[in-house]
């Protein structure tokens, strides 16, 4: 017994009429009367009473109706489930991601997302930079948006965007864009930093910056988390330097300055996941990261 001689006998237990079942199957009378009979000869019973005026189901045919039509709507839906799988429109995507990006970048993207692919589940992750390749290559994420390049050669990594680093004062701070003239000028400030020990790209990447103004900040707290950074800096407890990305978090009493530096985002990956879901995720990703500029939303 075939899956197709169900959907036939059906068909023809609907319309109760040879031909019209027969056009509306695309197929021939006599290859549907073919089909009919051998299902009725496979199962051992009488599905339809017929003669040249009429077909009627018989009380056997009438039960496997009732049967099989909730059971054919469940085979098609897990079909349709499967083909959405098979095309990365369904199941579930895990993608990490740095704080900085969390105003802007993200939510953009997320809605996209959500938009092209409504019955994929996201999970956001937020780790610290140094655990995102762990992450990739234990599978526990699928992918990660981070300031520096894949290291690890089992994975892939492309640059979305750069976008400029920028001197984050409390609002009421002597210094603003007009009157900055460089860093030098903040020589005897409390700095609230990342750890400059770290060895990342984005720790190298401030390091650098404080290097080439020729002084050691003072910093007063060490903190990875951008938006704690944010709230103390706004407490006035102290000066940062934070991506760009930071400024869309619409915080009250803080100011942003533009710095003459630059970092990058990247999304990284495992080269051989061949998820169709990942390639989707991919495809979304990189659309989002060509229309991004920074600073003119």
């Amino acid at each position: 017994m075939e899956l197709q001689q169900i959907k036939y006998f059906l068909a023809l237990a609907q319309e109760l009429h040879f031909w019209n079942t027969a056009e509306r199957m695309f197929i021939t009378q006599s290859a549907l009367s073919r089909q009919i009979k051998a299902l009725e000869e496979e199962l051992g019973v009488r599905l339809f009473e017929r003669n040249k005026r009429s077909v009627k189901l018989t009380e056997a045919g009438a039960f496997l109706r009732e049967q099989w039509l909730p059971l054919l709507d469940e085979i098609n839906r897990v079909h349709l489930q499967a083909r959405k799988i098979h095309e990365g429109a369904f199941g579930t995507v895990r993608i990490g991601y740095p704080g900085s990006i969390a105003y802007s970048f993200m939510p953009d993207l997320i809605t996209s997302i959500s938009q092209t692919l409504p019955e994929l589940k996201v999970e956001l992750v937020e780790p610290t930079d140094i655990s995102f390749e762990q992450l990739l290559l234990n599978y526990q994420m699928d992918l990660a948006f981070r300031r520096d390049p894949a290291e690890n050669p089992a994975l892939q990594s492309t640059c979305l965007y750069s976008e400029p680093f920028t001197l984050v004062v409390p609002k009421d701070h002597w210094l603003n864009e007009e009157n900055f003239a460089g860093l030098h000028d903040l020589r005897n400030e409390k700095f609230i930093l990342s750890n400059l020990a770290q060895n990342t790209f984005y720790t190298s990447s401030l390091r650098q910056i404080f290097d080439d103004q020729g002084f050691a900040p003072d910093v007063r707290v060490e903190t990875d988390f951008g938006a704690m950074v944010l709230g103390l800096v706004s407490k006035g407890l102290g000066v940062t330097i934070l991506p760009h990305s930071y400024s869309f978090s619409a915080l009250p009493n803080v100011r942003f300055i533009t710095l003459p530096y630059k970092v990058n985002l990247y999304v990284a990956w495992r080269k051989n996941d061949s998820s169709s879901v990942l390639k989707n995720i991919l495809c979304q990703v990189s659309e989002a990261g060509a229309t991004y500029i920074t600073g003119s939303r």
